[in-house]
Protein backbone atom coordinates (compact mmCIF):
# COMPACT_ATOMS: atom_id res chain seq x y z
CA UNK A 1 0.00 0.00 0.00
CA UNK A 2 1.50 3.52 -1.09
CA UNK A 3 1.93 5.67 2.33
CA UNK A 4 1.12 9.05 1.92
CA UNK A 5 1.48 12.23 4.28
CA UNK A 6 0.45 15.79 4.15
CA UNK A 7 0.12 15.28 -0.06
CA UNK A 8 3.49 13.87 -0.25
CA UNK A 9 3.70 10.12 -1.28
CA UNK A 10 6.86 7.59 0.43
CA UNK A 11 10.23 7.08 -1.32
CA UNK A 12 11.24 4.55 0.74
CA UNK A 13 14.10 3.34 -2.08
CA UNK A 14 15.61 7.13 -1.81
CA UNK A 15 15.32 7.07 1.89
CA UNK A 16 17.20 3.83 2.17
CA UNK A 17 19.91 4.97 -0.03
CA UNK A 18 20.74 8.39 1.72
CA UNK A 19 20.63 6.35 5.15
CA UNK A 20 23.10 3.89 4.18
CA UNK A 21 25.11 6.88 2.65
CA UNK A 22 24.77 8.60 5.71
CA UNK A 23 25.91 6.10 7.82
CA UNK A 24 29.23 4.75 6.07
CA UNK A 25 29.79 8.46 5.63
CA UNK A 26 29.87 8.69 9.87
CA UNK A 27 30.83 5.29 10.05
CA UNK A 28 34.20 6.31 8.66
CA UNK A 29 34.73 9.07 10.74
CA UNK A 30 36.78 9.60 14.16
CA UNK A 31 35.03 10.79 17.07
CA UNK A 32 36.61 14.05 16.74
CA UNK A 33 35.11 14.12 12.86
CA UNK A 34 31.65 12.76 14.14
CA UNK A 35 31.77 15.60 16.65
CA UNK A 36 31.74 18.35 13.71
CA UNK A 37 29.79 16.32 10.93
CA UNK A 38 26.68 15.53 12.80
CA UNK A 39 24.35 17.53 14.88
CA UNK A 40 21.00 16.92 16.44
CA UNK A 41 18.07 16.97 14.61
CA UNK A 42 15.78 19.36 17.08
CA UNK A 43 17.19 22.75 16.91
CA UNK A 44 18.09 25.66 14.46
CA UNK A 45 21.41 24.35 12.65
CA UNK A 46 19.09 22.21 10.23
CA UNK A 47 17.63 25.15 8.88
CA UNK A 48 21.04 27.31 8.83
CA UNK A 49 22.35 27.70 4.98
CA UNK A 50 23.57 29.94 2.52
CA UNK A 51 24.97 30.40 -0.74
CA UNK A 52 27.35 32.69 -0.98
CA UNK A 53 31.37 32.17 0.11
CA UNK A 54 31.09 32.22 4.28
CA UNK A 55 31.76 29.87 6.88
CA UNK A 56 29.68 26.99 7.67
CA UNK A 57 29.37 24.45 10.22
CA UNK A 58 30.26 20.82 9.64
CA UNK A 59 32.86 18.98 8.55
CA UNK A 60 34.84 20.16 5.29
CA UNK A 61 35.94 17.92 2.58
CA UNK A 62 39.58 19.32 3.38
CA UNK A 63 39.13 18.21 6.64
CA UNK A 64 38.42 14.03 5.44
CA UNK A 65 40.69 11.72 3.86
CA UNK A 66 40.56 10.68 0.44
CA UNK A 67 37.90 7.36 1.94
CA UNK A 68 35.89 9.76 3.98
CA UNK A 69 35.46 12.25 1.17
CA UNK A 70 34.05 9.92 -1.29
CA UNK A 71 31.79 8.80 0.90
CA UNK A 72 30.60 12.91 1.97
CA UNK A 73 30.42 13.18 -1.63
CA UNK A 74 28.38 9.33 -1.99
CA UNK A 75 25.76 11.83 -0.37
CA UNK A 76 25.12 13.44 -3.78
CA UNK A 77 24.80 10.14 -5.56
CA UNK A 78 21.92 9.24 -3.01
CA UNK A 79 19.82 11.77 -3.04
CA UNK A 80 20.42 13.98 -6.20
CA UNK A 81 19.48 12.44 -10.12
CA UNK A 82 22.72 11.44 -12.36
CA UNK A 83 22.41 15.06 -13.65
CA UNK A 84 21.92 16.85 -9.86
CA UNK A 85 25.08 14.56 -8.26
CA UNK A 86 27.67 15.46 -11.28
CA UNK A 87 26.34 19.88 -11.81
CA UNK A 88 26.84 19.84 -7.73
CA UNK A 89 30.45 18.17 -7.89
CA UNK A 90 30.90 19.98 -11.35
CA UNK A 91 30.16 23.64 -9.32
CA UNK A 92 32.64 22.35 -6.57
CA UNK A 93 35.22 22.21 -9.21
CA UNK A 94 34.88 25.53 -10.28
CA UNK A 95 36.31 27.56 -7.05
CA UNK A 96 40.11 26.86 -8.52
CA UNK A 97 38.75 28.31 -12.34
CA UNK A 98 36.69 31.54 -10.64
CA UNK A 99 40.32 31.67 -7.96
CA UNK A 100 42.25 32.34 -11.59
CA UNK A 101 39.23 34.11 -13.26
CA UNK A 102 39.78 37.00 -10.48
CA UNK A 103 43.53 36.57 -10.64
CA UNK A 104 43.64 37.70 -14.46
CA UNK A 105 40.94 40.53 -13.24
CA UNK A 106 43.20 42.13 -10.82
CA UNK A 107 39.92 41.19 -8.14
CA UNK A 108 41.26 41.48 -4.87
CA UNK A 109 39.22 38.34 -2.56
CA UNK A 110 40.08 37.58 1.15
CA UNK A 111 37.80 34.55 0.68
CA UNK A 112 39.94 31.75 -0.29
CA UNK A 113 38.50 29.88 -3.31
CA UNK A 114 38.97 26.52 -2.18
CA UNK A 115 37.40 23.13 -3.72
CA UNK A 116 37.76 21.38 -0.28
CA UNK A 117 35.49 24.16 1.39
CA UNK A 118 32.35 22.77 1.34
CA UNK A 119 30.57 21.14 4.64
CA UNK A 120 28.94 18.33 4.59
CA UNK A 121 26.62 17.01 8.39
CA UNK A 122 24.02 14.90 9.38
CA UNK A 123 21.08 15.89 11.60
CA UNK A 124 19.95 12.92 14.37
CA UNK A 125 20.78 9.19 13.42
CA UNK A 126 20.11 7.80 9.64
CA UNK A 127 17.25 4.92 8.96
CA UNK A 128 14.76 4.08 11.95
CA UNK A 129 11.50 5.51 12.28
CA UNK A 130 13.10 8.77 14.10
CA UNK A 131 13.17 11.94 11.53
CA UNK A 132 16.94 12.74 10.33
CA UNK A 133 18.42 14.61 7.74
CA UNK A 134 21.76 15.42 5.80
CA UNK A 135 23.48 19.16 4.34
CA UNK A 136 25.90 19.84 2.37
CA UNK A 137 26.94 23.52 1.87
CA UNK A 138 29.65 25.44 0.06
CA UNK A 139 30.00 28.23 -2.41
CA UNK A 140 26.86 27.95 -4.47
CA UNK A 141 25.65 24.83 -3.36
CA UNK A 142 22.79 24.42 -1.00
CA UNK A 143 21.33 20.52 -0.73
CA UNK A 144 18.71 19.60 1.83
CA UNK A 145 17.62 16.07 2.48
CA UNK A 146 14.85 15.69 5.53
CA UNK A 147 13.45 11.60 5.78
CA UNK A 148 10.56 11.41 8.12
CA UNK A 149 9.21 7.61 9.12
CA UNK A 150 12.00 6.37 7.19
CA UNK A 151 10.28 6.40 3.65
CA UNK A 152 9.29 10.03 3.46
CA UNK A 153 11.50 12.37 1.90
CA UNK A 154 11.98 16.24 1.70
CA UNK A 155 14.94 17.52 -0.84
CA UNK A 156 14.41 20.98 -0.66
CA UNK A 157 15.39 23.89 -0.50
CA UNK A 158 18.08 22.96 -3.60
CA UNK A 159 19.99 25.66 -5.00
CA UNK A 160 22.73 25.45 -7.26
CA UNK A 161 25.28 28.03 -8.18
CA UNK A 162 27.54 28.73 -10.93
CA UNK A 163 30.64 31.48 -10.94
CA UNK A 164 31.42 32.16 -13.86
CA UNK A 165 27.99 30.52 -15.59
CA UNK A 166 29.93 30.57 -18.25
CA UNK A 167 33.79 29.92 -18.43
CA UNK A 168 35.91 32.04 -20.43
CA UNK A 169 39.80 31.42 -19.79
CA UNK A 170 41.55 27.95 -20.22
CA UNK A 171 40.88 24.58 -20.61
CA UNK A 172 36.99 24.87 -19.77
CA UNK A 173 36.31 28.03 -21.80
CA UNK A 174 32.71 27.66 -23.13
CA UNK A 175 31.47 25.25 -20.15
CA UNK A 176 28.12 26.15 -18.57
CA UNK A 177 27.30 23.83 -15.63
CA UNK A 178 23.74 25.09 -15.76
CA UNK A 179 22.92 26.05 -19.20
CA UNK A 180 19.85 24.75 -19.40
CA UNK A 181 18.08 26.79 -16.59
CA UNK A 182 18.83 29.88 -18.91
CA UNK A 183 18.10 28.56 -22.17
CA UNK A 184 14.86 26.64 -21.14
CA UNK A 185 13.39 29.86 -19.82
CA UNK A 186 14.88 31.90 -22.67
CA UNK A 187 12.95 29.79 -25.12
CA UNK A 188 9.85 30.13 -23.07
CA UNK A 189 10.45 34.09 -23.37
CA UNK A 190 11.44 33.71 -26.85
CA UNK A 191 8.17 32.05 -27.60
CA UNK A 192 5.79 34.33 -26.21
CA UNK A 193 3.48 36.77 -28.45
CA UNK A 194 4.43 40.73 -27.38
CA UNK A 195 0.96 40.67 -25.51
CA UNK A 196 1.88 37.67 -23.62
CA UNK A 197 5.58 39.28 -23.09
CA UNK A 198 3.89 42.26 -21.71
CA UNK A 199 2.70 40.69 -19.09
CA UNK A 200 5.45 37.99 -18.15
CA UNK A 201 8.03 40.90 -18.48
CA UNK A 202 7.26 42.53 -14.94
CA UNK A 203 10.82 44.73 -15.21
CA UNK A 204 13.03 45.82 -17.67
CA UNK A 205 15.85 45.74 -14.64
CA UNK A 206 16.32 42.33 -13.02
CA UNK A 207 17.15 42.47 -9.36
CA UNK A 208 20.33 42.07 -8.03
CA UNK A 209 19.69 38.61 -6.59
CA UNK A 210 16.80 35.83 -5.90
CA UNK A 211 14.76 37.68 -3.92
CA UNK A 212 14.10 34.99 -1.31
CA UNK A 213 17.88 34.59 -1.19
CA UNK A 214 18.58 32.20 2.49
CA UNK A 215 15.67 32.82 4.30
CA UNK A 216 14.67 30.26 6.51
CA UNK A 217 10.60 30.98 5.67
CA UNK A 218 9.71 30.91 2.02
CA UNK A 219 7.38 33.86 1.15
CA UNK A 220 5.58 33.53 -2.48
CA UNK A 221 4.50 36.76 -2.17
CA UNK A 222 8.26 38.30 -2.96
CA UNK A 223 8.68 37.38 -6.23
CA UNK A 224 6.87 38.49 -9.05
CA UNK A 225 4.31 36.83 -11.07
CA UNK A 226 3.79 37.34 -14.41
CA UNK A 227 2.17 35.33 -16.90
CA UNK A 228 -0.20 32.24 -15.68
CA UNK A 229 0.05 28.72 -17.46
CA UNK A 230 -3.68 29.38 -18.49
CA UNK A 231 -2.39 32.29 -20.09
CA UNK A 232 0.25 30.18 -22.34
CA UNK A 233 -0.62 27.81 -25.99
CA UNK A 234 -0.29 24.56 -25.53
CA UNK A 235 3.65 24.21 -26.77
CA UNK A 236 4.26 26.95 -24.41
CA UNK A 237 2.60 25.25 -21.42
CA UNK A 238 5.02 22.31 -22.89
CA UNK A 239 8.23 24.55 -22.34
CA UNK A 240 7.40 25.94 -18.75
CA UNK A 241 6.62 22.49 -17.83
CA UNK A 242 10.25 21.68 -19.16
CA UNK A 243 11.47 24.13 -17.54
CA UNK A 244 9.57 23.40 -13.94
CA UNK A 245 10.96 19.69 -14.23
CA UNK A 246 14.08 20.52 -14.97
CA UNK A 247 14.61 21.57 -11.63
CA UNK A 248 12.77 19.17 -9.72
CA UNK A 249 15.19 16.46 -11.74
CA UNK A 250 17.78 17.64 -9.80
CA UNK A 251 16.68 15.68 -7.29
CA UNK A 252 16.56 11.23 -7.72
CA UNK A 253 13.99 10.02 -9.72
CA UNK A 254 11.31 8.84 -7.24
CA UNK A 255 11.54 12.06 -5.36
CA UNK A 256 11.35 14.02 -8.67
CA UNK A 257 8.18 12.56 -9.65
CA UNK A 258 6.77 12.90 -6.34
CA UNK A 259 7.40 16.45 -6.27
CA UNK A 260 6.07 17.04 -10.17
CA UNK A 261 2.68 14.59 -8.73
CA UNK A 262 2.71 17.61 -5.20
CA UNK A 263 2.55 20.17 -7.95
CA UNK A 264 -0.01 18.98 -10.16
CA UNK A 265 -2.12 18.53 -7.52
CA UNK A 266 -1.61 22.58 -6.60
CA UNK A 267 -2.39 23.13 -9.82
CA UNK A 268 -0.69 23.71 -12.96
CA UNK A 269 -3.46 26.26 -14.13
CA UNK A 270 -2.24 29.19 -11.51
CA UNK A 271 1.28 28.79 -11.97
CA UNK A 272 3.09 31.92 -13.12
CA UNK A 273 6.31 32.90 -14.76
CA UNK A 274 7.71 36.18 -14.84
CA UNK A 275 11.19 37.06 -16.23
CA UNK A 276 13.35 40.55 -15.28
CA UNK A 277 15.34 42.64 -16.91
CA UNK A 278 16.33 42.47 -20.97
CA UNK A 279 16.23 39.12 -23.32
CA UNK A 280 19.40 40.20 -24.59
CA UNK A 281 22.35 37.22 -23.94
CA UNK A 282 24.73 38.50 -22.09
CA UNK A 283 22.69 41.14 -20.44
CA UNK A 284 21.66 40.49 -16.47
CA UNK A 285 18.34 38.62 -16.12
CA UNK A 286 15.60 36.98 -13.49
CA UNK A 287 13.12 34.51 -13.56
CA UNK A 288 10.54 33.53 -11.18
CA UNK A 289 8.26 30.59 -11.82
CA UNK A 290 5.32 29.90 -9.00
CA UNK A 291 2.61 28.04 -7.89
CA UNK A 292 1.12 27.12 -4.83
CA UNK A 293 3.41 25.38 -3.13
CA UNK A 294 6.64 26.05 -4.75
CA UNK A 295 9.02 28.56 -6.15
CA UNK A 296 11.89 28.43 -8.55
CA UNK A 297 13.98 31.39 -8.56
CA UNK A 298 17.13 32.26 -11.00
CA UNK A 299 18.95 35.26 -11.00
CA UNK A 300 21.53 36.42 -13.52
CA UNK A 301 22.81 39.85 -13.09
CA UNK A 302 26.60 39.84 -11.00
CA UNK A 303 30.01 39.73 -12.40
CA UNK A 304 28.95 41.30 -15.80
CA UNK A 305 26.03 38.69 -15.88
CA UNK A 306 28.17 35.77 -15.67
CA UNK A 307 27.19 34.26 -12.19
CA UNK A 308 23.77 32.29 -11.92
CA UNK A 309 22.06 31.73 -8.54
CA UNK A 310 19.06 28.89 -8.61
CA UNK A 311 17.11 27.86 -6.04
CA UNK A 312 14.08 25.08 -6.03
CA UNK A 313 12.03 25.70 -3.13
CA UNK A 314 8.38 24.29 -1.66
CA UNK A 315 6.33 26.42 0.20
CA UNK A 316 4.84 24.77 3.44
CA UNK A 317 7.56 21.60 3.45
CA UNK A 318 11.15 22.60 3.37
CA UNK A 319 13.02 20.70 5.36
CA UNK A 320 10.33 18.48 6.16
CA UNK A 321 8.09 20.81 7.30
CA UNK A 322 4.77 19.57 6.23
CA UNK A 323 5.84 16.12 6.71
CA UNK A 324 6.80 16.71 10.12
CA UNK A 325 3.94 18.34 11.31
CA UNK A 326 1.34 15.59 10.31
CA UNK A 327 4.18 13.35 12.00
CA UNK A 328 4.25 14.94 15.11
CA UNK A 329 0.37 15.07 14.95
CA UNK A 330 0.61 11.13 14.41
CA UNK A 331 2.32 10.80 17.20
CA UNK A 332 0.65 13.27 19.81
CA UNK A 333 -2.57 11.44 19.24
CA UNK A 334 -1.36 7.57 18.87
Amino acid sequence: MTVEVAGMRAAPTAARRMAEAARRFLESLSSEQRAVAQFPFAGDERYVWNYTPVDREGLRLKEMTSEQRAAALALFDSGLSARGAQQAQQIIALEPILREAERLAGVVNNWHRDPERYSFSVFGEPGGAAPWGWRAGGHHIGVHFTVVRGELVAPTPLFFGTNPAEVRHGPETGLRILAAEEDLARALLGSLAPAQRAIAVVDPIAPGDILTKNYRQLELDLPPAGIRYAGLSGEQRERLVRLIRHYIDRSADDLAANAWERIERGGLESVTFAWAGPDERGKGHYYAVKGTTFLIEYDNTQNDANHIHSVWRDAANDWGEDLLAAHYAAAHGA
